[in-house]
């Protein structure tokens, strides 16, 4: 017999077929109603122990978290809540759940605790949600890449340069730690190392993928990536996953409607095919909203945000407007910031997007035109010197969610950036010939894939949206 899933019999009316179904027990009652969920759904469904037939020995082993194979008849259900439950004929034990020791009961939990139990947690109601709706943006992400002409590109993991230039990289060595080799002037000789230079995990694909997209037109990479900074936020990993469109001859004007279609696209994806998860994180942050003073709770439901993100065009302004609005702001002038805006070219906070986002456009926002001296050496220098022609995508809720440039096409130029910012040439040798070799405009951006599920999910915390977060002082799982 074909074994079926959860998500198939709850929306089956073949009534009195016999089937067979395997999943895990999520509740067992009066020694007689099972719950049971197989992950396919975020439902469970009602299963129909006979427990005058059924040896008591067994009985005594349907307890949470039990794994069980079980064949029988798909009925229509009496109970409210569902259609259908399952009159079982047949019931097997697959694998145990000591109700002593298996610390996901049915009962709420915190999140840090879960966190704790990270190889468990994915059995909870929210955990399962958050992973499902994880997977489907994941394939939405392919789908519409794929179908837009883009080449997916895998960007080395391992790598000698620094793309942000911050520094804050994790180191890759196979030298002896307690006694390293030596140079004359007693630093480490990572000539002697196995890749004969200093190495480190990558914090982005971008300036390798800028080269591919210099020959195939429209690449993207989304693989992960990695931080060694050392913050305990609820906004920041050590490791995570980035999603990086580079396209040849595009401007920032094509590179802002690249970034508001993709994210519309994904967006929609998710609203379409997790409908059951949605409704479940919707209510989840709605009951969350209850304890919270009215001040601080959402304007608008989980699946209303996801919605207006869909339907509303981002508004685009420029740093120099944003620094205007913010500066004459009520929290600025009552000193509510905890960074103040006094000056153009200021680095902004999360506090100031957030701010721009939710109280004054009340809706998505795309910065552009930043200070040069606060963005990167690889974006394009403007005709007035002082700003470059970066974009920021900001969300409610999160701040930053997409961070993309014009990349600088002019060799010269480029190479003046890079001496003013300390970059080193020699390290970058190979990423200037595509200067030099058939240059052009071109753009890109970077998603990080955590924060976009975030958003999606409603989670306050980004250690939730991944299956096991990398943060300081912990690499456990």
């Amino acid at each position: 017999m074909t074994r079926s899933n959860v998500a198939e019999l709850l929306n089956s009316t073949n009534f009195s077929q016999e089937v067979s179904l395997k999943g895990w027990v999520r509740t067992f009652r009066a020694n007689r109603f099972i719950a049971l969920n197989d992950g396919s759904t975020i439902n469970t469904i009602q299963c129909i122990v006979d427990f005058e037939n059924t040896d008591e020995r067994i009985l005594k082993r349907i307890t949470t978290g039990a794994a069980v194979s079980i064949k029988g008849i798909l009925a229509e259900s009496l109970g409210k809540g569902q259609n259908v439950e399952i009159q079982i004929s047949e019931i097997e034990i697959l694998g145990d759940s000591n109700p002593e020791e298996y610390p996901i009961q049915p009962k709420k939990h915190s999140f840090e605790f879960l966190r704790e139990n990270a190889h468990l947690r994915i059995r909870t109601n929210t955990f399962s949600a958050v992973m499902r709706v994880r997977s489907a943006l994941s394939f939405a992400v392919h789908k519409y890449f794929i179908k837009n002409g883009f080449y997916n590109f895998h960007a080395p993991i391992i790598t000698g340069s620094d793309a942000e230039g911050a520094g804050e990289m994790f180191n890759i060595t196979t030298l002896d730690a307690n006694n390293p080799p030596r140079d004359e002037a007693g630093k480490i000789d990572y000539s002697k190392d196995f890749f004969g230079k200093l190495t480190n995990l990558t914090v982005s694909g971008q300036l390798e993928a800028e080269t591919y997209a210099m020959a195939l037109g429209k690449v993207y990479t989304f693989g992960p990536t990695f931080r060694a900074e050392n913050s305990n936020t609820t906004r920041h990993l050590a490791e995570f996953w980035m999603i990086e469109p580079e396209v040849a001859f595009n401007n920032l004007d094509d590179n802002m409607d690249l970034a508001e279609d993709f994210i519309k696209s994904v967006i929609s994806y998710v609203l379409k095919n997790c409908k059951d998860d949605l409704a479940f994180l919707n209510d989840r942050l709605a009951e969350e909203d209850k304890s919270k003073p009215a001040s601080d709770r959402n304007e608008m439901s989980l699946i209303e945000k996801l919605k207006f993100i869909v339907e509303n065009n981002f508004i685009r302004v420029s740093y120099t407007e944003a620094i205007d609005i913010l500066k004459n702001s009520t929290p600025n002038k009552k000193k509510k910031f905890q960074y103040l805006i006094e000056e153009w070219g200021t680095d902004l906070q999360s506090e100031h997007e957030r701010f721009l986002v939710e109280k004054h456009f009340k809706c998505p926002v795309i910065l552009y035109d930043y200070p040069a001296k606060i963005k990167a050496f690889y974006m394009r220098l403007n005709n007035d010197g002082k700003t470059v022609r970066a974009m920021d995508v900001l969300f409610p809720g999160i701040g930053e969610i997409v961070g993309g440039s014009q990349r600088e096409e002019r060799l010269e130029v480029l190479q003046q950036k890079m001496k003013d910012l300390g970059v080193d040439e020699k390290e970058l040798w190979w990423y200037l010939d595509t200067r030099k070799f058939g240059t052009a405009v071109h753009s890109g951006f970077g998603l990080g894939f955590e924060r976009l599920v975030q958003f999606t999910t409603g989670m306050g915390n980004i250690r939730d949206v991944i299956p096991y977060p990398r943060t300081p002082q912990n690499a456990e799982f």
